[in-house]
């Protein structure tokens, strides 16, 4: 178990690094994942800023930034909206290919938390007090 804690970090920063590329490479792909309650005006700017968020998280795990934990589990609550907002239009069209099956895009509901734990094991302890 010691060895998957002390490699969860790095596989989250490489799930990251190549989420974060898509963002930019393909955006019109999380367009429709973007919660209907957000202003259509905003939804590519949100698109390009969690991809760089992502990179960014994707860095500080791979460096172990003191900052990267905590930064990386606010990102992936933040996106969990649109994770939803995906699961609750799977069936209807609104998304390409498999991501449009309610099997894919529900299943990946419970993949946050295993994400989540990831994000929480490149915590590092503080400094101790002088």
């Amino acid at each position: 178990m010691s060895r998957l804690r002390a490699s969860a970090p790095t596989g989250l920063a490489c799930l990251f690094t190549v989420t974060g590329v898509l963002h930019f490479i393909r955006p019109t792909f999380f367009d429709p994942l973007m919660p209907r309650v957000i202003p259509g005006r905003l939804h590519r700017p949100l698109v390009y800023g969690s991809g760089l968020a992502e990179l960014a998280c994707a860095a500080g795990l791979f460096r172990r930034a003191r900052w990267a934990s905590a930064a990386s589990t606010a990102l992936l609550v933040s996106v969990w909206s649109a994770n939803l907002q995906m699961a609750l239009d799977a069936g209807t069209g609104r998304h390409e290919g498999a991501m449009d099956s309610g099997v894919v895009a529900w299943g990946r509901m419970p993949l946050q938390l295993p994400m989540l734990w990831a994000a929480r094991q490149a915590r590092r302890p503080a400094p101790p007090d002088r």
